[in-house]
């Protein structure tokens, strides 16, 4: 139950009931461990080092409990945290292409860059180059509770804590054998999801000493877009079906031919043998998941022991072996720039004739004759090859061992170092090597290359679209590796306790302390296989994986104090002040320096008001500083260089670009919304800086036993973000500075349309690696980032004759998201406001125990609607192509329902269903936001795309 008392606002106690909220209405509070009185045991304080039990702090926390894990039946963290209010989406399972095979969570849309994740205080080891932990390493069996610190908290835990903290706090004391298995599954009988754990500890050497280990499987079965109906085919934004230009038959793109509507001649027609203006688009989706599979081995052990009455040793670890597997629709020749013999034994006399005649060659048969190559651009879809497959596979471990005691009755130590690894390896199959296909275009005869190493087999482009030999796809066809591996090592060192016995002015609570030093050496190194790193090697893939690596360390130096002035007077029963700060110096960035200040006053039993200031900072992560460049992929959906009737001053800026005059009128528009950007890291980056505050109250009312509020402003400000300029940032400033859509500003004066390089041979965006497309220039930028709004949290339990009545509340208001390129992204979506934030979110739950029946359990997620972010410009643009119905989401529901019951004195089961009334995501087309999270005709990400699931788990203690 909840309860108050003088020096601590809330506590949770390990009640039978335990409350079953979505989140526990708290403020930072010390947090009761073990029922046992050992002096040495571990506080954890989320947001500070200050380790004193009667410790409240000015900075918010929201806690979800044990309660809340079994409730939901929880088996991997991303499930547990990735829907909270106030939470946006990171990677995670709903996640295909664009996904790097990890989940990460993203705390007030501000990046899953900028926020910490934590186990009991202490940093995870990052999965990749840029620094983020990889939530499938989190022993999820093992989980006291969760706590989400809003606001910077670089003070105390050091660079990346700029929108705050995540910290799963882990049970320290175990005794016995814990077994838990479950099994899940959606209503039409895909998606199984299967989980196994078992958990085994005690007590050694007469209580002075526990050890626990825990070993945990999970296998994730796959959904399929092909598997829904409204995910089957690909909707265009005015709600056409439409797939990828790169399809079947083989298209061939001339330049200069037309028909006699003036139609640009592509496709091959196998009936005509010839290319026919006319073509098909491919549908990908089916091929696309919507749940990508998953199979995770999990270890983790803990152990302390009391060396002395005074000293004890502890020591934990953990490994993780995790394999997402993620599908895409088959390869091909996304039109590329190639080199096409004239004399290619497959080509058909009609298309030798059309090239010739597109490339102003009189004598066509002399130049068949000679094997002349035209450069041109193909896309061909090879359908014969199947689906695209990666595979990441991550290893990962990381040990702690420490010290920590007493130095005296009032000051405590804590000394301890760490160490992980994580390795990551991708394979790719299916997707096919560039130069192969390059090799094969040059053919002798049906069955000879004219260089037949590495077994040369000719390819045939011009057949009904399925005659790709298998021959040659074995040929193409080669298995690509690209492995990261990183590491991290921590020193740390810390002196907390009581300065004084006694606060000022009378205060009994006495002044609390923290003061240390810390150091950690980050390391990683990406190695590619050659084909990985060449830029446009590998099909269909976007951008190359070069080999690099790179390194740096920091030394730091951190005090905290928390100041007890006023207690037991009118009106202040407590009033107690807050302050840290931290010096840190990076061997890449310099010296920086981050601090915090607070307030707590609780003027009267049951009433305490909040408020801290925190300045932090982010250093730029080992892929910011040394990623090489290379061209890759973006998102765009209009070209304003694309299509007929552009004005003269727009169609000399779109030359200057690259793009042959000739094709003026004819560019055709990005190819699945996707077009090249190039992109890279850079060595002259400064860490961002973050200024929050957060001004609250929490309410625990002695009249009303059992209820608690809290309520929270946060304001975020970064500034001098470390942020690749947007894509449509740099477009409107040289196409449409006024942002009205129509181009008639375009100014070629503007530096930005010096960063847009388009294909010399069609014009377009679109291309191999001689299309730079965009360049994004990544730096610190002059714009700001802005996250504010109000969270608040309600929790009502009481007791009853029957069992027992639970209630929780817990919302998130967000009043402002600005972009570094200045747009109000609160409450909007589309490929800059990617991944949406609603303006208004909540989760409320309400409990029913039963006595001798079990406990009913509902949960309720609702999400405000959301608009399209460029809603009013394409209302008012009467050749808006958008349908109206596209760019606005209703508010949407879900319910979740649980029935939970101890069957046995030790075993308890557990079943559940989640999207109780099969709620259908709002439908937006394929193509109005990134492709990262807008897939599947919606956003799977943040609606459920998967439909009704059902869910059992039992668990058993000895």
């Amino acid at each position: 139950m909840l309860t108050y008392s003088k020096n601590i606002a809330l506590r949770l106690s390990a009640a039978p009931l335990a409350l079953g909220l979505a989140l526990a209405a708290a403020p930072a509070f010390a947090q009761d461990q073990a029922a046992d009185d050992n002096a040495a045991d571990v506080i954890v304080v989320t947001g500070s080092r200050i380790t004193n039990p009667n410790l409240v702090t000015s900075s918010p926390v929201k806690v979800l409990g044990a309660e809340e894990l079994q409730l939901r039946q929880t088996v991997n963290a991303e499930d547990l945290v990735g829907d909270l209010p106030g939470v946006t989406t990171g990677i995670s399972s709903a996640v295909n292409n664009g996904s790097n095979g990890t989940s990460t969570f993203n705390l007030r849309g501000l990046g899953d860059n900028r926020n910490l994740v934590l186990i009991d205080g202490n940093r995870i080891v990052p999965s990749g180059l840029s620094s983020v932990v990889d939530l499938n390493n989190i022993p999820t069996a093992l989980i006291e509770r969760t706590e989400v610190l809003t606001g910077g908290a670089s003070s105390v835990y050091g660079a990346d804590a700029v929108a705050g903290v995540l910290n799963f706090v882990m049970k320290k004391d175990f005794s016995g054998v814990q077994l838990n298995t479950s099994y899940g599954l959606t209503e039409e009988g895909d998606g199984d999801t299967f989980n196994a754990d078992i958990t085994m500890g005690g007590n050694f050497a007469d209580g002075r000493g526990n050890a626990v280990v825990s070993f945990g499987y999970q296998n994730v079965k796959p959904v399929l877009m092909g598997d829904r109906s409204f995910s089957r085919e690909t909707l265009d934004v005015d709600g056409s079906l439409v797939g990828s230009g790169t399809s079947t038959p083989t298209r061939v793109n001339l330049i200069n031919l037309r028909d006699a509507n003036d139609k640009k001649l592509s496709q091959f027609d196998p009936d005509t043998g010839t290319l026919v203006p006319t073509y098909n688009t491919y549908n990908f989706a089916p091929d696309n998941y919507f749940q990508t599979p998953r199979k995770r081995y999990n270890a983790y052990a803990s152990a302390w022991y009391d060396l002395t009455d005074s000293v004890e040793l502890y020591a934990k670890g953990m490994f993780n072996r995790t394999t997402v597997n993620l599908q895409l629709a088959p390869s091909g020749m996304f039109g590329d720039t190639w080199q096409l013999p004239l004399n290619n034994p497959f080509l058909p006399a009609g298309v030798q004739q059309q090239l010739c005649a597109d490339n102003g060659i009189t004598d066509c048969a002399g130049a068949i004759a000679n094997g002349t190559e035209i450069t041109t651009t193909i896309n061909r879809r090879f359908v014969e090859m199947g689906a695209r497959k990666a595979q990441y596979t991550t290893n990962m471990f990381q040990g702690w061992v420490g010290a920590r005691g007493d130095l005296t009755d009032l000051i405590k130590f804590d000394v301890s170092a760490s160490y992980g690894e994580s390795e990551k390896t991708r394979t790719y199959n299916n997707w096919g090597l560039k130069s192969r296909v390059q090799q094969a275009l040059r053919a002798v005869d049906a069955n000879t290359c004219v260089d037949e190493s590495n077994g040369c087999v000719p390819i045939n482009l011009f057949g009904d679209g399925k005659a790709i030999s298998d021959g040659t796809i074995a040929f193409i066809n080669a298995p690509t590796i690209v492995q990261v591996k990183t590491s991290m090592s921590v020193l740390n060192a810390t002196l907390n306790g009581d300065l004084t016995e006694t606060g000022f002015l009378g205060a009994t609570t006495p002044i609390g302390f923290a003061l240390g030093g810390e150091y950690r050496k980050y390391t990683a190194d990406q190695v590619s296989d050659s084909a990985s790193s060449t830029q446009d090697e590998v099909l269909g893939t976007g951008a190359p994986s070069p080999s690099y690596s790179g390194e740096y360390d920091v030394w730091e130096a951190y005090a905290e104090l928390n100041v007890p002035l006023i207690e037991d007077q009118p009106f202040i029963n407590s009033l107690s002040a807050e302050g840290g700060i931290r010096y840190s110096h990076y061997s890449t960035s310099g010296d920086t320096w981050t601090y915090k200040g607070g307030l707590n006053w609780e003027p009267i039993d049951g009433l305490r008001f909040r408020g801290n200031y925190q300045h932090a900072v982010r250093a730029p992560n080992l892929e910011e500083l040394f990623l090489p460049a290379s061209t890759g992929l973006g998102s765009l959906s209009k070209d304003p260089c694309a299509g007929p009737g552009i004005s003269a001053t727009l169609s000399a800026i779109c030359i200057a670009q690259g793009a042959p005059a000739a094709i003026i009128g004819n560019i055709d528009q990005p190819s699945a919304s996707q077009i090249n950007v190039t992109q890279g890291g850079s060595l002259s980056l400064k860490p961002e800086k973050a200024d929050s505050y957060t001004l609250g109250m929490v309410v625990t009312p002695t009249q009303v036993p059992g209820l608690s509020f809290t309520a929270d402003y946060y304001h975020i400000k970064i500034t001098d973000p470390i942020e690749y300029l947007s894509t449509n940032t740099i477009l409107n400033a040289c196409y449409d500075p006024n942002n009205d859509g129509d181009y008639s500003d375009a100014n070629p004066n503007a530096p930005e349309c010096a960063l847009i390089g388009r294909n010399p041979l069609n014009g377009s965006l679109n291309g191999g690696g001689d299309t730079p497309g965009v360049t994004l220039a990544l730096g610190n930028q002059d714009g700001e980032i802005i996250s504010s709004g109000i969270d608040v949290s309600v929790a009502y339990s009481r007791p009853t004759n029957f069992g027992g009545l639970n209630f929780s509340f817990n919302g998130n208001w967000t009043d402002q998201f600005l972009t570094a390129d200045g747009v109000e992204c609160a409450g909007k979506y589309g490929s800059t406001c990617d991944p949406m934030l609603p303006k208004f979110s909540f989760q409320f739950r309400s409990t029913v125990s039963l006595d001798n029946i079990g406990d009913f359990s509902l949960l309720w997620h609702w999400m405000d609607g959301m608009e399209y972010e460029d809603r009013a410009a394409e209302l008012a643009d009467p050749e808006s192509s958008v349908l109206p119905e596209y760019m606005k989401i209703d508010s949407y529901s879900t319910f979740d329902l649980t029935y939970r019951k101890d069957v046995f004195e030790n075993v308890t089961f557990t079943m559940g269903v989640s999207n109780l009334f099969d709620k259908k995501p709002p439908i937006v087309s394929n193509y109005i936001g990134d492709g990262t999270y807008n897939a599947g005709n919606t956003y799977p990400s943040t609606y459920d795309a998967l439909g009704r699931r059902y869910m059992a788990t039992l668990s058993a203690k000895f």
